[in-house]
C-alpha cells in the first residue's frame, strides 16, 4: 500500500515537472482553429524577439508591451504579450480582440496574423509596423490629413459598414499606426463591442 501511495506521488510530481517543462507547447483546444489566424508557439515568438529583450519593446501600457520580432522566415512582426492571463483581464482581452478583429478587415484596421495561447501566455502577433503609431511620429501637414483621413476611413467602416458592426471604444494617437506609407491603421481592439442593433430594425426583421 505505501509502495503504492509512493508510486502515485512520485508520478504526479514528475507530470507536474513535465507541465512546467513543455509549458511554452501546450495550446488551448479551444483555439487551435480560428479562420487563418496561424497558430503560433511560445518559443517561436521567444525566438523571434531575442527571448523578448527589452532593446524590441515597440510599446507599453496596461495592456502589457509590444515587441518587434523577426519570424524564421524572414517577416517582421509585432508581438503583444498580454499581462495579467491568469487573472480576467488580460484573458478577456485576449478573446476580445481574437473575435472582433475577424469580424472586422479593412485597409485601414491593423489584421492580426495570428496568436499564441499557452497555459500562462496570452500573445498576439501583427504586422510590424515601420513608421510606429501617430503618437510617435507626427510630420508636416500632409501626412498629418492622411493619417487623419485613413484612421476615420476605419472608424467609418467599423461602426456603419462592417457587419456586425463594432464600437473601437480607445481611440487614441498609440492606437493609429502607420504603415511604410504612413497609411493609418486603426489598431487594438481590446475594448472593442459589437454595437446593439435597434429594437425597430429587429422588429423589422421579424416581420420580413
Amino acid at each position: 500500500m505505501l509502495i503504492a501511495v509512493g508510486f502515485l506521488y512520485w508520478r504526479r510530481i514528475k507530470n507536474k515537472k513535465q507541465t512546467i517543462l513543455d509549458i511554452s507547447e501546450v495550446q488551448e483546444e479551444g483555439l487551435m482553429k480560428l479562420g487563418n489566424l496561424r497558430n503560433f508557439t511560445f518559443r517561436e515568438l521567444q525566438v523571434a524577439t531575442d527571448n523578448f529583450s527589452s532593446n524590441n519593446i515597440l510599446g507599453a501600457g496596461g495592456f502589457g508591451n509590444v515587441y518587434k520580432g523577426k519570424l524564421r522566415d524572414g517577416t517582421m512582426v509585432a508581438v503583444k504579450r498580454l499581462k495579467d492571463v491568469i487573472g480576467t483581464a488580460g484573458e478577456s482581452q485576449f478573446r476580445t480582440e481574437l473575435e472582433m478583429i475577424s469580424l472586422a478587415v479593412h485597409r485601414n484596421l491593423l489584421h492580426l496574423m495570428g496568436y499564441c495561447a499557452a497555459p500562462v501566455q496570452r500573445l498576439l502577433v501583427y504586422p510590424y509596423m515601420s513608421n510606429g503609431s501617430v503618437a510617435s511620429r507626427l510630420r508636416d501637414w500632409n501626412t498629418r490629413k492622411k493619417i487623419a483621413i485613413g484612421a476615420a476611413r476605419g472608424l467609418l467602416y467599423l461602426h456603419e459598414q462592417c457587419d456586425p458592426k463594432l464600437i473601437h471604444r480607445d481611440v487614441k494617437a498609440a492606437n493609429i499606426l502607420l504603415d511604410d506609407y504612413c497609411e493609418a491603421v486603426v489598431g487594438d481592439f481590446g475594448l472593442a463591442k459589437l454595437i446593439p442593433m435597434p429594437w425597430n430594425s429587429l422588429d423589422q426583421d421579424r416581420r420580413e
